[in-house]
């Protein structure tokens, strides 16, 4: 049975109820309006996030709070090294209450059957229990004994993992990270923001006292206006550019795809909207492309100490600086 119609926003109302969730977030997440702000933008164009950074930068905060101030059900799932695929997406268990006494199963959905999801340390998992996600990340659907169970809607995921150069960890596989459509890094706060920080109480607790901003058919709503956004040919013509070029890059072995580009205008798509426009802007493909197009693409070769991440990013960054901007 489906729930009631997502309400209907003009851009004025997105921004304005946007403006406010990002204030709430920002209660919980010190000094990184940023990356809240790119945290949402995800989940308005329907995308998953994967925030990779050493720990104790508030990876897990932020995606707590994301989950928090939306009137959603939100499960955590700590991967490690023992998770197994049944752990995420559920099984079948038996059922004797069935008449005459005989055996029969029935479907136990597992923890991702929720709308905010997060997986916690990601990559602390083995391949196998990563790649129980991916089905549910591209589809929304999991499939247990032959048979495919849709996922709620929406369905959101955040994941944290720490930089794979860390003890423990497996690299997610390259088909895995093009499911997400952005990948972000919180970072060290600034000396005024960790001073805060610092002084603050440490018996209290931000993330309990969060509101809920939204609740889902407000959250489907602001979606719903996502996809209505309009994207001029010009700006499609410039998104493309940014993505072939990163194809023609000699330090590149692989360029992004066609889903990375789809993914570059959803974005763009969503800044638009918090920004209280019904047209996207250069600008709004411009300052995305980097987090949307970095890890869908795969250093050549790479020489000295810096991780691949970092590598790709600057050689996105530098694609995105050299492309021109229509005018």
């Amino acid at each position: 049975m489906s729930g009631p119609s997502p309400r209907v926003f003009t851009a004025s109302q997105a921004a304005g109820l946007t403006s406010r969730w990002l204030a709430e977030i920002g209660r919980a997440v010190h000094g990184k309006p940023e990356v809240i702000r790119r945290s949402v933008l995800c989940l308005l164009a329907r995308g998953h996030l994967l925030l990779e950074d050493v720990p104790g930068v508030g990876k897990t905060t932020l995606a707590q709070a994301l989950a928090r101030t939306v009137h959603a059900d939100f499960r955590r799932i700590q991967f490690t090294s023992d998770l197994l695929p049944g752990d995420l997406t559920g099984c079948s268990v038996p059922d004797r209450s069935t008449a005459g006494g005989a055996v029969s199963f029935r479907f136990q959905p597992g923890p991702l059957f929720g709308n905010l999801i997060l997986a916690d340390e990601i990559n602390r998992a083995s391949p196998k229990a990563q790649s129980a996600l991916l089905e549910a990340m591209s589809e929304h659907t999991v499939s247990v004994d032959g048979t495919s169970h849709p996922l709620p809607d929406p369905f959101f995921v955040v994941a944290t993992q720490n930089p794979k150069e860390h003890h423990g960890t497996f690299p997610l596989p390259e088909s895995q990270l093009d499911r997400f459509l952005m990948r972000l890094s919180v970072g060290y706060p600034d000396r005024d923001d960790e001073l805060r920080v610092l002084s603050r109480d440490p018996s209290v607790h931000v993330l309990p006292d969060l509101d809920a901003i939204l609740d889902l058919d407000q959250l489907r709503g602001l979606q719903d206006a996502v996809e209505g956004i309009k994207v001029e040919s010009s700006l499609l013509v410039y998104l493309l550019a940014l993505v072939q070029a990163t194809r023609d890059h000699e330090a590149l072995a692989l360029g992004a795809s066609t889903r990375g580009a789809l993914a570059l205008r959803r974005a763009a798509q969503a800044a638009a909207l918090v920004a209280g426009r019904d047209y996207c802007i250069p600008e709004d493909i411009r300052d995305l492309a980097v987090d949307v197009l970095a890890h869908r693409v795969s250093v050549e070769a790479r020489t000295g100490s810096h991780p691949e991440a970092e590598v790709s990013r600057w050689i996105v960054s530098e694609i995105v600086d050299r492309v021109a901007i229509p005018l």
